[in-house]
């Protein structure tokens, strides 16, 4: 297994990283049409509207991009030195994005069910993290601070 992951190396890495594309850009606008449907009138068609968006979403673009996120991720991680401790704080915070992930799947099913009691103020400020992540992540890569 090592052996062919040291020869597609540079194929995985380039699918890894359009896989990452494709989850933040979907971890980036979920959750801003959580901020419109806060401020919608449940049964609206406005917020069916964005139910339907926000499932699409979620199940089309997010949910596949994250698992081929890690999928090829993982692949890398089998070549890697685990002793670098850039890579293990990266980690953890893949594996807070991935958490972040989960908790948008539950507020988008409280959507889905007119069960959202938060102000789109909430939805403004959850829309920051998946950006600080995302850029604390990207500098560990790129940096390697230690």
């Amino acid at each position: 297994m090592t052996a062919w992951v040291v020869a597609w190396y540079a194929w995985i890495k380039a699918l890894h990283i359009v896989a990452v594309i494709a989850w933040m850009a979907g971890m980036l606008y979920l959750p801003r049409l959580f901020v419109y449907h806060a401020g919608a009138a449940p049964g609206s068609e406005l917020s069916e509207t964005l139910k339907v968006m926000e499932r699409r979403l979620l199940r089309a673009i997010i949910n596949p991009a994250m698992i081929a996120t890690f999928l090829f991720g993982g692949l890398m991680l089998w070549v890697q030195d685990w002793g670098q401790h850039w890579l293990q704080a990266k980690l953890v915070l893949v594996l807070a994005m991935g958490a972040l992930h989960g908790q948008f799947a539950r507020w988008r099913r409280d959507f889905a069910e007119d069960r959202n009691t938060r102000p789109a103020r909430f939805y403004r400020i959850a829309n920051e993290v998946p950006t600080l992540l995302l850029i604390l992540i990207v500098l560990l890569v790129v940096v390697k601070p230690f």
